[in-house]
């Protein structure tokens, strides 16, 4: 799956509100499909570094579209195996290091198409190995996890392993408790997480904080009603969301923050039909996908976040998304 932008925008016009604009659910697809086929272009190598997570990406918006077949299964499998390490880790790509993002996307992307199975078929205790791999990468001391073996630290890291070990069922190999007692250090005084204690608030990071706390069961420790009010303050006027104070809308916090409010139960605390019409003018109508925002050019990224967000929003015709 490349992470080649374009080669349509989203278009300009402003005049239209969530009556009257509509998703593209074929032209989405077919411009999901057509992905991989732009090899002859220079970014669909340059991205190379994000190849799993785009094929995470765009499956997940396949699924959330209702065309869960529009891509081939059998090669996906192949595609995610042919990344694995002897460690257990996957990296991004073929011959790519093996790091907890690329590892996490390819637990996600088996479970997607009900192949996890294939980890014992393809690895004597290949389930185990990859857990394995999750686990040798937390702090004894501080409970965080690295994202490889050169041991920079983030909360993403902490929710990728939480996440991955929980679709392994092997969240019993961490210490988990350690693991919360991290996240917790990183709440701020404004309600919201940052990367590590004394970091900034952002919205990518708190989707990662509290889809961490609610693997673990463990929301109890949230401020709701400060972080609720934090997260709704981050819509702006033309319905779009964005990650942190002034700063501009991005339709991919469509899914941090909408997604973080759903999970301590405060999505209401946004205009919804405003965020609604704010996702659709990001689309391309023409040859499908969304942007960052109206006018930008397309991509994958965006378009997954974007119609995960319309799936919070109960937008007719599409799956239910789980905001974990």
């Amino acid at each position: 799956m490349s992470l080649v932008s374009g080669p349509g925008r989203a278009k300009l016009n402003a005049d239209h509100n969530a009556h009257e604009l509509s998703l593209h659910v074929e032209k989405h697809v077919r411009y999901i499909q057509s992905l991989d086929t732009r090899k002859d272009e220079l970014e669909y190598w340059l991205t190379e570094h994000l190849r799993l997570n785009g094929l995470y990406w765009g499956l997940t918006a396949l699924h959330l579209l209702g065309h869960a077949e529009a891509l081939p299964r059998q090669e996906t499998i192949d595609f995610v195996f042919s990344c694995q390490h002897d460690s257990g880790g996957f990296g991004a790509a073929p011959g790519h290091d093996a790091h907890m993002l690329y590892t996490t996307s390819a637990i996600q992307i088996l479970a997607t198409v009900d192949a996890l199975d294939e980890l014992e078929h393809r690895h004597p205790s290949g389930r185990r190995r990859v857990g394995e791999y999750i686990a040798g990468l937390q702090d004894p001391t501080t409970g965080t996890f690295a994202g490889d073996e050169w041991g920079e630290t983030d909360t993403r890291f902490l929710y990728a392993a939480l996440n991955g070990l929980s679709l392994l069922d092997l969240l019993s190999i961490i210490d988990v408790p350690k693991a919360v007692s991290h996240v917790n250090a990183c709440a701020n005084f404004d309600g919201g997480y940052g990367v590590s204690p004394g970091a900034e608030s952002h919205a990518g990071q708190i989707f990662a904080c509290l889809a961490a706390l609610s693997i673990a069961d463990r929301l109890d420790l949230v401020d709701g009603d400060r972080l609720g009010g934090w997260l709704s303050e981050r819509q702006l006027e033309n319905g779009g969301l964005n990650g942190r104070p002034e700063k501009l809308e991005d339709v991919c916090y469509s899914w941090w923050v909408l997604s973080s409010l759903a999970m301590i139960g405060r999505s209401h605390w946004i205009d919804g039909n405003k965020l609604t019409t704010f996702i659709l003018r990001c689309q391309d109508p023409e040859l499908g996908g969304l942007a960052d925002r109206p006018g930008d050019m397309v991509d994958v990224f965006h378009t997954v976040f974007g119609i995960a967000g319309l799936s919070l929003l109960n937008y007719s015709g599409l799956e239910d998304v789980d905001p974990v």
